[in-house]
């Protein structure tokens, strides 16, 4: 099939293309927030999932991402449109899929937005604790931050990667150097290959384990977004993504093997399910410093305020590539003529996720064991159902159009798809076990069935109603 070349807005009205690799790579990272994975996410697996074999759960999960990678890097150059998850699956599965994938992944990308604004307020209400005494409602921290992410969001895109890119850096500094002081020092028991074993994989609760590390991952997938301000999209893109993944895959695994040395192999479980908040700030004390510990309370607060910065651009990115071509009301689609960024987007992305973290304010919850907890797992639930649909799509558009390689179009698409799938009966079948309650698994369970209906109407209604809309949507 001959390619169409993607058509450049004019000048005064398009996104500026101002983003090479590294730029994208940092967002998505960030998304991934590492630090947040150290501190927060690999002390539960320990505590809760399959115990000393969770860096193999990340090596697991990371294999299978870049696998889903070759036939989504195959894809981009036929994907003329900045929309991601919704473009690759409307390619593959028509307009009418398309359009319930997007309104899938906007209520994914938002519950997971919400889940990390309730952690980064309690992570920031704990630093002025610990330096002051004086404790400060969460929710107010969280607006601070929100208030913060929307100007950011507003202004270029460049203006947000730069910001990241200084966190993110700061971020891997203290990881890699809690990281490599454990090692240095020979961990608390001698350093040990034990939890890299398929033995130590599966003992313990291998199925939660898995479920975590996906959590971890969410967002590498985002590089698409930025389609329309890569410099070379259809380079750029698919080495972003590339990139992304095993960075994080990597980051990842040598951090939970390191943390499990540095509190000991044969104490690790034991100890994570006993205090699992307080393991890395314990670790960067005891093999670094106190300066260490404090940095890591600091840069907690400043990896979830990249994470849900990089979330912000996403979702409104998706909001803009949408109203771009009239699924939505053609305002939504404006560029900013200063900034030249989707300036009505991100204020609507702000103004919705601002109403849902006030909602979790006022019922009351707990910013980390309800509204991260809960709402981080729907996300996650929400990202695999997404990752299979576009696998799917990737599938039947290859079978289509043979415009790549057996293994880039059919085997690998394939594959990923298989393990996808497993993973996503693996979350459902586990899901009371995520959210810790089983009514609210259903209520989370039944938004994001009825968010993928709900985008499934939105297309049948713009088929009857803007026919030609419809036709024309990419």
């Amino acid at each position: 099939m001959t390619q169409q070349r993607e058509v450049q807005a004019p000048v005064g009205t398009g996104l500026e293309r101002t983003l090479g690799v590294p730029q994208i790579v940092f967002m998505v990272v960030a998304f991934a927030a590492p630090l947040t994975v150290f501190a927060g996410l690999i002390p539960l697996m320990l505590g809760t999932g399959n115990g000393i074999g969770t860096p193999v759960d990340f090596v697991i999960v990371g294999i299978v991402l870049v696998i889903f990678t070759v036939g989504y890097s195959a894809m981009t150059p036929e994907v003329r449109n900045a929309g991601a998850f919704y473009s690759y699956v409307r390619r593959g599965l028509g307009t009418t899929v398309g359009l319930g994938a997007a309104a899938l992944a906007l209520v994914t990308y938002a519950v997971l937005m919400v889940s990390v604004t309730g952690y980064l307020g309690a992570a920031a209400r704990n630093v002025i604790v610990t330096f002051t005494g004086v404790s400060v409602p969460w929710w107010i921290l969280s607006a601070s931050g929100l208030a913060a992410i929307g100007y950011l969001g507003y202004r270029n895109v460049e203006v947000s990667a730069r910001v990241l890119g200084v966190l993110l850096v700061a971020e891997i500094g203290i990881v890699a150097l809690v990281d490599l002081s454990i090692v240095l020092r020979g961990g608390a028991e001698g350093l040990s290959a034990q939890p890299l074993s398929w033995g130590a994989f599966t003992s313990g609760a291998t199925g939660t384990g898995i479920m975590f590390a996906v959590f971890g991952f969410v967002g590498f997938e985002a590089t698409a977004v930025f389609r329309s301000e890569a410099k070379d999209p259809d380079r750029t893109v698919p080495r972003a993504t590339y990139i992304a993944v095993i960075l994080i895959a990597v980051i990842y695994a040598f951090s939970s093997w390191a943390m499990i040395n540095g509190i000991g192999v044969s104490r690790a479980a034991e100890l994570a399910a006993q205090d699992p908040e307080g393991l890395a700030p314990g670790l960067a004390t005891r093999y670094v410093s106190q300066v260490a510990h404090d940095g890591v309370q600091v840069l907690l607060v400043t990896s979830f305020f990249a994470c849900i910065l990089t979330a912000h651009n996403v979702v409104s990115r998706f909001l803009f590539a949408l109203g771009r071509q009239d699924a939505l009301p053609r305002r939504v689609g404006e560029v900013h003529p200063a900034h030249r960024s989707p300036h009505v987007a991100s204020v609507l992305t702000s103004a919705v996720i601002s109403m849902l973290v006030a909602v979790t304010a006022i019922a009351g919850l707990d910013p980390v064991t309800q509204v991260y907890a809960w709402f981080g797992g729907a996300g996650t639930l929400g990202l695999i159902s997404l990752l299979a649909l576009t696998s799917a799509a990737i599938v039947v558009h290859f079978l289509r159009e043979r415009t790549t390689s057996l293994w880039r179009g059919t085997v690998a698409p394939v594959l990923a798809l298989a393990a996808l799938g497993a993973i996503l009966v693996l979350v459902v079948s586990n899901f009371d076990v995520l959210i810790g309650s089983a009514t609210l698994a259903d209520v989370f369970l039944a938004v994001l069935a009825a968010a993928f209906v709900a985008g499934l109407l939105w297309a049948l209604a713009l088929r009857r109603n803007r026919p030609d809309v419809y036709a024309t949507l990419e």
